[in-house]
């Protein structure tokens, strides 16, 4: 059965998923790199986003691998595919990747402003969805046929989905960095309410790995 799952997604110790002051040339906003730190060296990033030969291996790199496992489509808020706000301008954006992104499959972005698809090279086809997030997921299951759905973020869509009780399960690699401020990816919300509880917990050197679980999934 098709899950809905969130994947290797970074949050401080305190809570934040991107720093403030988001911008063109800081996109994960002030300080949002020490978030990644875990990842970046990893083999799984280093050979699907950075096209390199090899990475490091261990846990940090289990986890990485497991969240591109029996991936069949992906879903993203807009902020996740490139720094343009309002109406498009144009069709010259196509993301922050280049011309073949790491996706390989269908990308849904959610967005308040229609633009025609893109097909770009290895696999990976952008659509914009601007009927929100039960239309989007409904169109990525469609896509993914019998593998699962994964929600990129940023934090607002993956705070949607949880409030909507729509993710099955949910990766988090918790950095030892404090943000202080920007934006927070539990603020308001009542996991346990929602049906959610922890199954997994585990550190590495540079992250603690936490995997969340919608009971009855």
């Amino acid at each position: 059965m098709t899950q809905v799952r969130v994947a290797s997604f970074s949050i401080s110790l305190d809570g934040y998923g991107a720093g403030p002051d988001q911008r063109l040339d800081q996109p994960l906003g002030a300080g949002g790199i020490n978030l990644h730190q875990w990842v970046l060296p990893t083999r799984t990033f280093q050979r699907t986003v950075m096209g390199a030969a090899d990475g490091t291996t261990g846990l940090d790199d289990d986890f990485a691998a497991r969240g591109f496992h029996n991936i069949g489509a992906w879903i993203l808020g807009r902020n996740m595919f490139g720094p343009i706000r309002g109406p498009w301008p144009d069709d010259s954006w196509k993301g922050w990747w280049g011309d073949n992104p790491p996706y390989h499959v269908p990308v849904f972005v959610l967005t308040h402003h229609a633009r025609p698809s893109i097909e770009m090279e290895g696999g990976t086809s952008f659509h914009f969805v601007t009927g929100g997030i039960h239309e989007a997921l409904e169109r990525a299951r469609a896509a993914a046929g019998a593998r699962d759905v994964r929600i990129g973020g940023g934090v607002d869509t993956i705070r949607q989905y949880l409030r909507a009780q729509l993710i099955d399960e949910l990766h988090l690699a918790i950095a030892p960095v404090l943000l202080g401020r920007g934006e927070h990816l539990f603020e308001g919300l009542d996991l346990p309410a929602l049906g959610y509880e922890c199954v997994q917990s585990t550190a590495s050197e540079k992250a603690t790995h936490v995997v969340l679980r919608r009971r009855g999934t």
